[in-house]
């Protein structure tokens, strides 16, 4: 389904006019399977958001490929419907003037059907995320963190594409939220037999949900593995990351 290969990302460093470049990511390869759900660990800076922004098509690498299906990412017409994301900024992911209704109805429209039919689908999708359909009538400010979170993996949902990025998209929440949202992404998962990318920096998460995990150093892989492989993890990056996440 998804291709990487030999990504390479950099930015400059230091102002506009400086010719310094800070590395961002290096020679990244892999690939995420139809309905697998592929978790990337690591610490903060490590490059993995910016890996989940060339991914989305919403920066360019400076070299390598990434493929979907075997075509380039950057051509929008790939993307729309296919690939969708989830972020950890609910409260900035909504326009805060429009309803719960609006937000979801704005990918539903690149669709083509009716308004009724877009309208039936919105209740749907909200009962499906544990939401009652009468939230459609309310507004942002209106709804718990975990609420606007629903309501943005309904979105996300909405156009039932066969994989979803979610960047840190559990880590802003409520630790008693998390484990609802991590319930409902796996049952949404079944649902659609769609696959997710799963960044985080919580192992504990990443476990829960994935099939197997990206260690990612200073814009590397150190390591892939099965999560059942987890305790069998070769590098010292990815045992001393493991040893550290799960004594917090």
């Amino acid at each position: 389904m998804l291709k990487v290969e030999r990504v390479e990302k950099s930015y400059k460093k230091g102002g506009v006019f400086s010719l310094n470049k800070q590395d961002v990511l290096k020679n990244i390869s892999f690939e995420c399977k139809d309905g697998e759900c592929l978790g990337i660990i690591g610490e903060s800076g490590s490059g993995k958001s910016t890996l989940g922004r060339l991914i989305l098509g919403i920066e360019k690498p400076d070299r390598g490929t990434i493929l979907f299906d075997g075509k380039s990412v950057e051509d929008r017409k790939v993307r729309l419907g296919n690939l969708s994301a989830v972020f950890q900024d609910y409260k900035s992911s909504i326009n805060p003037f429009f309803t719960v209704e609006e937000a979801i109805m704005e990918p539903l429209k690149t669709q083509n059907k009716g308004v009724e039919d877009n309208k039936r689908k919105i209740d749907l999708l909200l009962t499906q995320v544990g939401l009652d359909p009468s939230y459609k009538n309310r507004y942002p400010h209106e709804l718990s963190g975990g609420e606007v979170q629903r309501v943005c993996i309904a979105r996300a949902i909405s156009t039932e594409p066969r994989c979803i990025l979610l960047d840190e998209a559990i880590s802003s929440l409520d630790v008693s939220v998390q484990t609802q949202v991590l319930e409902l992404l796996l049952n949404l998962k079944r649902i659609y037999k769609m696959g997710y990318i799963f960044i985080t920096h919580d192992i504990q998460a990443a476990a829960y949900i994935c099939d197997r995990v990206i260690f990612f150093k200073n814009g590397q892989i150190e390591e892939i593995s099965e999560i059942e492989q987890l305790n069998n993890v070769h590098s010292e990056y990815a045992r001393t990351l493991l040893q550290t996440l799960l004594t917090l």
